[in-house]
């Protein structure tokens, strides 16, 4: 199979995808950021995703027989023909999936899609998308018509940020294909990378269906587990040692309290909600648990208030710390992070709020929500009220939480401390 294979779109998705191929393919890398193209180009990748050596061993130059050649130029990926779109599918302000990424890569791909291409798409979307969305616009911009003289493909992306076990090679893929001729053309072509194996899927509705609902379900199950918090805390039950205990049977599962964000799991449940309400159905469960999963952000922050009020602190004259603003620990992702609903909380309450984070880029907080990250230096040196420990960087320890000034009352979310050590957690 002598597949030139362009990847268009380098984020946390497609840089991966690109570089597992770049082993035994020709891969074209396109993005429209030419700031992201030079810095992939220089062996170099701020999402901490790849290596910087094993990016550099797979870089090459345009047209050599195999590896990594990056570029903005819509030229250099026309003679590819084999499209996989890895662009981000977000959702709007009111929680409206935002196909706007997608069909902007679908006309840019339209604009050199020629005769036997094959388009695959990977960005988490609805059933029906990639055909009922993404296929007319490659229709429209190409000139050529679906399934005799193009094809498509769906692969879901199951990348894991921050997880350098779970690699994208490691993780059974999902395929999927527009024809059953193409369907195994897809399946083929992931299997000559992915070490873990594929599994084809009936259909390109059914692959989109299985990864919506994958992510759905965890939340799910998270807004449960938020629950069941708010639940003990009301009855003086500490949640962890309850989660233990329930947790010796062989089928309960694990899951653990906690903001829900990310570009997954806090926004694919809405794709899944919007196609069932254009069905005719009202989504009960699946919002139900968005609902609550939202609502964490504001409670952390209520919970803190609390125990500033019960310790005798003036709320409004306090300064609370927020350790971590990524979406997850030890990832520099800062997209859709919950942990901005405890911040405008605690600010609701006029209490000062610094936010640190060693793992985030502070320009990248600084334009997405408006925050200046202090530095460690200011750690110790400024007084706190009041610690909120929002995100489980290895880095934040105890000994960094015993560091500070004033004993401050703290917080813990995600339940990585000595229970003993801390005023709370969730």
């Amino acid at each position: 199979m002598n597949d030139k294979i362009a990847i268009i779109g380098l984020g946390y998705v497609g840089l991966p995808l690109a570089v597992a191929f770049a082993e035994k393919h020709k891969v074209v890398g396109f993005d429209i950021s030419l700031e992201r193209v030079n810095e992939l180009n220089s062996g170099k990748d701020h999402t901490l995703e790849v290596e910087s050596d094993h990016l550099k061993s797979v870089l090459s130059s345009y047209g050599a027989a195999k590896g990594l050649f990056n570029t903005c130029e819509l030229e250099d990926i026309a003679g590819c023909n084999v499209y996989i779109v890895t662009v981000p599918t977000p959702i709007d302000d009111d929680h409206n999936p935002d196909l706007t990424p997608l069909l902007k890569a679908s006309q840019t791909v339209g604009k050199v899609l020629k005769k036997g291409d094959i388009v695959i798409y990977e960005s988490t979307v609805y059933p029906g998308a990639t055909e009922e969305d993404c296929v007319p616009v490659l229709e429209e911009v190409s000139g050529l018509t679906f399934n005799k003289d193009f094809f498509c493909g769906y692969s879901p992306e199951r990348i894991n940020p921050g997880d350098k076990e779970h690699t994208v090679t490691k993780i059974l893929k999902v395929t999927s294909g527009s024809t059953p001729e193409i369907a195994e053309r897809v399946d083929q072509l992931y299997k000559s990378v992915i070490t873990a194996g594929t599994y084809k899927a009936a259909s390109i509705k059914v692959a989109e269906a299985a990864k919506v609902i994958e992510n759905s379900q965890r939340d799910i199950n998270i807004a449960f587990v938020n629950e069941l918090a708010m639940i003990f805390n009301k009855l003086g039950i500490d949640t962890v040692d309850v989660l233990e205990a329930a947790g010796t049977k062989w089928n309960f599962l694990p899951f653990r309290p906690g903001l829900v964000g990310g570009h997954c799991i806090g926004v694919d449940p809405y794709y899944l909600a919007q196609k069932a309400k254009k069905a005719g159905y009202y989504p009960q469960i699946l919002l139900a648990g968005r609902r609550l999963n939202n609502s964490i952000g504001p409670y952390v922050a209520s919970e803190m208030v609390k125990l500033l009020m019960k310790a005798g602190r003036v709320v409004n004259k306090s300064k609370v710390l927020v350790l971590g603003i990524t979406f997850k620990e030890n990832c520099p992702d800062i997209r859709n992070s919950r942990v901005i609903d405890v911040i405008k909380e605690l600010k609701d309450y006029d209490i000062a709020v610094d936010v640190y984070d060693p793992w985030a880029n502070k320009e990248e907080v600084q334009e997405e929500y408006g925050i200046e990250l202090i530095d460690e230096k200011t750690l110790t040196t400024e007084h706190y009220e009041g610690v909120v420990l929002a995100v489980a960087h290895k880095q934040f320890s105890l000994e960094l939480i015993e560091r500070l000034e004033g004993s401050p009352l703290t917080y813990d979310v995600k339940s990585c401390l000595p229970k003993e050590k801390v005023t709370a957690r969730l």
